[in-house]
Formats: C-alpha cells, sequence, structure tokens
C-alpha cells in the first residue's frame, strides 16, 4: 500500500512539473510578445504635407512617386499623380460617401490647369486603407453619352447630344475649326470633381476644335454600388454652353 501511494505521489509531481513547466513557458512568451514593439509605418520628419481635412483625420503627403496617405494613424502609400508645380493644393475630405455610417478618405487631385485645361483625379478609401473604385469619365461617356456634330452651310454647328436616353439639339453660333471634320464631341479637357451633401459630383465638358471650344456642360452624379463596390453614374444634367 506504502508503495503504491509513493508511485502516485511521484507520478502526480512529475505531473504537476510539466504543467508548471507549460505555464512559464506560455508566460515567457506572452511577456516577449508584451516587450517586442509592434512594427508601424510613420511619416518621415521631412515629409512634405500637402492636403489634410478639416480635423486633420486624413493627411496627404508628397513622395517621389506618388503619395502617402495617413488615415486616423494608418499609413500607406498609393502611385497617384501629383505635379508639384501645380499650385492647386489637394482637396482632402473625411466625410461618409458610400452610406454605410463610416467615414472615408475623399482625396481630389489637380493633374492640370493651363489656358483651356482644367483636370482632376478623384480617390476614395476606407479606413482599411482599401481603395474604392470610381467610375472614369471615358466609361461613362461610352456607356451613356451619344454626341454628334454637323457643319451648317450659314458657318454655324448643328449639335446632337443624348444622354441617359433623352436627346437634345441645339446649335453652335459659329465654327471655331471650319478646316476640322470632327462629327462627334471630344472629352478630357475638363474634368472637374466635387463633393456636393455627401455625393460624389463630376463636371464634364465636350468640345470641339483643337484649341478646344467647349460647347456641351454634363453634371454627373455618382451613387455608391455596394454590389460592385464601386461609384458609378447616377444622374447626368445636362445643358449647352452659351458663346
Amino acid at each position: 500500500m506504502k508503495k503504491r501511494m509513493g508511485t502516485l505521489l511521484m507520478l502526480s509531481a512529475v505531473m504537476f512539473s510539466g504543467c508548471n513547466s507549460d505555464n512559464q513557458e506560455e508566460n515567457k512568451q506572452e511577456k516577449t510578445s508584451q516587450e517586442m514593439p509592434s512594427e508601424q509605418v510613420t511619416i518621415p520628419q521631412d515629409a512634405k504635407l500637402i492636403g489634410s481635412s478639416e480635423n486633420g483625420e486624413v493627411e496627404l503627403y508628397a513622395e517621389a512617386n506618388g503619395v502617402k496617405l495617413d488615415f486616423n494613424g494608418k499609413v500607406k502609400d498609393f502611385d497617384w499623380t501629383f505635379y508639384d508645380d501645380i499650385q492647386t493644393k489637394p482637396q482632402v475630405f473625411y466625410t461618409d460617401v458610400t452610406g454605410d455610417g463610416n467615414e472615408e478618405a475623399v482625396i481630389i487631385i489637380k493633374t492640370g490647369n493651363g489656358t483651356g485645361l482644367d483636370t482632376d483625379e478623384i480617390h476614395v478609401v476606407n479606413k482599411d486603407l482599401t481603395e474604392i473604385k470610381v467610375q472614369g469619365y471615358e466609361d461613362i461617356v461610352a456607356n451613356n453619352i451619344e454626341s454628334n456634330v454637323v457643319k451648317n452651310d450659314n458657318g454655324t454647328l448643328g449639335i446632337t447630344v443624348k444622354v441617359q436616353g433623352k436627346e437634345h439639339n441645339f446649335d453652335y453660333e459659329f465654327d471655331p475649326a471650319p478646316d476640322l471634320q470632327q462629327d462627334q464631341l471630344a472629352f478630357g479637357g475638363i474634368i472637374i470633381y466635387f463633393l456636393e451633401n455627401q455625393k460624389i459630383k463630376l463636371n464634364l465638358v465636350g468640345s470641339v476644335g483643337v484649341s478646344p471650344t467647349y460647347v456641351a456642360d454634363f453634371n454627373i452624379t455618382y451613387k455608391f454600388d455596394s454590389t460592385k463596390n464601386e461609384f458609378i453614374v447616377d444622374q447626368i444634367e445636362f445643358k449647352p454652353v452659351k458663346n
């Protein structure tokens, strides 16, 4: 009986020793994990701040090959176009444009500015630093806008514009390029993005001639498609440009 009790006591000691050893190892690993600093991406001290939201939740910094975005302390590099010689600073917003109750970072960057040229890029970024696609103007034109330009005998232009199934006809009072054969409106010279009532909007202007001469004004409102995870065209308002 004594021999049996001795054996049991010995086994219990071994088991307790093993458990104690395991606990010490776990505590050691936990302590080591707590002592090791987590890897963080930081903004260099000499980084150039080029835009910030109203209360500083989103900050944009210039880099050699793009920009660095700081979204509430989370930092990521993006290869977005930015020209330092353009005087207009990027517009940076912290607002909910998807309608999900969470704020996104919205950045509008001026990419072109000059005589007959005014172009923007827009970027929308989630709090996890993933970018949401915004439908480009080329795709909008290809799928929603039809146009036809004809030269009238009196030196004016006859222009037909069909927008989302609705047709508009008007005359432009002179032909700015009599020697140029152009049967459709051209786009790309004026691309201006802005926010209005937490909606992304785009002012897109159609032109004729090489210079160019702007004759047709399109104001586009986007909506967020949660299935596609993309901002797509919702409504397009059209009006002729008066010369």
